[in-house]
C-alpha cells in the first residue's frame, strides 16, 4: 500500500449514527484525530440533526437526509474555514448527531403537598403525579444551552430539571384552576393541557417542545379522604332510625344461632329500638327548643247601650266593672267565640266579675 493509499485510508468519508440506547439525545461522532473528506457523504436518518463545530462555533445545521459534503452544502463552515485550493482539501470538524425523536414516559410528581382552598373542605393539601413526553425542537438551540461540549447527553441528566419545572407549573395550575377537589378527577386533561401550555415558554429556551403532559392522579390526604368516606356513607344510609331498625331486625337470624338465641336477639333489637327512640328524641328536644309563640293579647269586645265598645284588655275590664258598665248581663264577645255572650257565663271573665265589691250599704 503506498503512501497515498494510506493516508486516504485514514480521512473519514461516511458519518453516520444509528442509536441503540433509546436515551441518548446528543451524540458526537468520533474522528480520533481523523479528517473528515472533501466529497464524504453524510448519513442523517428521521428523528436526527447533524450540527457541525468548528473551533467551538456551530457552522451548519443538517435536517434528514444524504449529503456529500462540497462548498454548496457548508457555506458557514467554507466561511469559517477559509478552505484553500479550490476547496478541496481535507477539514477537521467536530459533527454532532441530535436525536430529535419523542421521549416518552418521563414521570413528574409532586415532593411536597400543593396547598390549595377548597370551597367545601376548606385548605386542603394536594399531590399530584402523571407523565410527560418531550423531544428536541431546535437543535441549535439545545445544543448551545443544554448539550455543550458532552460527547454523550442524555435525557436522564435533564429530566430532573424538566421535572421541577413541571410541578412548579402543576401547582400554578391547580391553585389557578379553583375547582373544588371532588370534581379534579373529572378534569385531568383541562389541568393536563394548561400545564403544558404553562410550561411551554421554559421548554423552549432550551430547544425542547412539550409533546404532552397527562395528570394521571390527584389524591387528597388520607385524612381527608377518611371524613369524604364516612360522609358519603351517611348519606347513602339516609333515615338512621330506619337503618337501626333494619340492622337490629337483621340480627335476629344470626342471634338465633348463637347460644345465646332469640333472648339475645330479644336484647339486640331491644338495644337497636332503644338507640333509634334516643336518637329520635335528640332530634325532637333540638326541634322542641325553641320558644313557643307568645299568647295572643286580644280583648273582649262589649255591647254597651246597644253599640260594640272594644276590644278591653284585662285592665279596662275591671275599670269597666267598677263603673258598673260591665255587668254579668252585659253582652260581650272575643276572637274565637261563635256569637255575643253574657259575661257571666264567659268562663275567662268569672274572675273579674267577681273581684269587684259589691256597693256600701246605706
Amino acid at each position: 500500500m503506498g503512501l497515498f493509499d494510506k493516508l486516504r485510508h485514514e480521512l473519514v468519508d461516511i458519518i453516520d449514527w444509528t442509536d441503540d440506547s433509546g436515551d441518548t439525545l446528543v451524540w458526537r461522532f468520533p474522528r480520533y484525530e481523523n479528517e473528515i473528506k472533501y466529497g464524504a457523504k453524510l448519513v442523517v436518518r428521521e428523528s436526527q440533526a447533524a450540527a457541525f463545530i468548528n473551533e467551538g462555533k456551530l457552522a451548519d445545521v443538517f435536517q434528514p437526509g444524504t449529503y456529500t459534503l462540497q462548498t454548496q452544502n457548508l457555506p458557514v463552515l467554507s466561511t469559517l474555514k477559509g478552505w484553500k485550493y479550490g476547496f478541496e482539501s481535507p477539514f477537521k470538524a467536530e459533527v454532532y448527531y441530535v436525536s430529535t425523536r419523542t421521549v416518552t414516559d418521563r414521570k413528574w410528581g409532586t415532593k411536597n403537598p400543593i396547598m390549595m382552598r377548597d370551597a367545601e373542605f376548606g385548605v386542603v393539601r394536594l399531590r399530584a403525579f402523571g407523565t410527560f413526553a418531550i423531544r428536541v425542537s431546535e437543535p441549535a438551540a439545545f445544543l448551545r444551552q443544554v448539550a455543550g461540549t458532552e460527547a454523550r447527553f442524555t435525557v436522564e441528566e435533564i429530566e430532573d430539571q424538566l421535572r421541577d419545572l413541571v410541578v412548579a407549573r402543576c401547582a400554578d395550575a391547580i391553585g389557578s384552576a379553583k375547582i373544588s377537589a371532588i370534581d379534579l378527577a373529572g378534569n385531568y386533561d383541562k389541568i393536563g393541557r394548561v400545564i403544558a401550555a404553562q410550561i411551554q415558554p421554559d421548554f423552549t429556551n432550551f430547544g425542547l417542545q412539550i409533546v404532552n403532559l397527562l395528570v394521571e392522579n390527584i389524591s387528597l390526604p388520607p385524612e381527608v379522604e377518611a371524613a369524604i368516606d364516612k360522609r358519603s356513607s351517611m348519606g347513602v344510609i339516609g333515615n338512621m332510625q330506619a337503618y337501626t331498625q333494619y340492622e337490629a331486625a337483621s340480627s335476629i337470624p344470626v342471634a338465633a344461632a348463637n347460644p345465646g338465641g332469640l333472648a339475645g336477639a330479644g336484647a339486640g333489637l331491644a338495644a337497636g329500638f332503644s338507640m333509634a327512640n334516643q336518637m329520635a328524641g335528640a332530634m325532637n328536644a333540638a326541634q322542641a327548643a325553641s320558644p313557643p309563640p307568645l299568647p295572643s293579647n286580644a280583648g273582649f269586645y262589649m255591647a254597651i247601650e246597644g253599640k260594640q265598645a272594644g276590644p278591653f284588655a284585662a285592665d279596662q275590664l275591671s275599670a269597666k266593672v267598677v263603673a258598673r258598665q260591665l255587668t254579668a248581663d252585659t253582652l260581650v264577645w272575643k276572637q274565637g267565640m261563635s256569637a255575643w255572650q253574657k259575661a257571666g257565663a264567659v268562663a275567662e271573665l268569672q274572675d273579674v266579675l267577681a273581684s269587684v265589691p259589691p256597693p256600701l250599704p246605706a
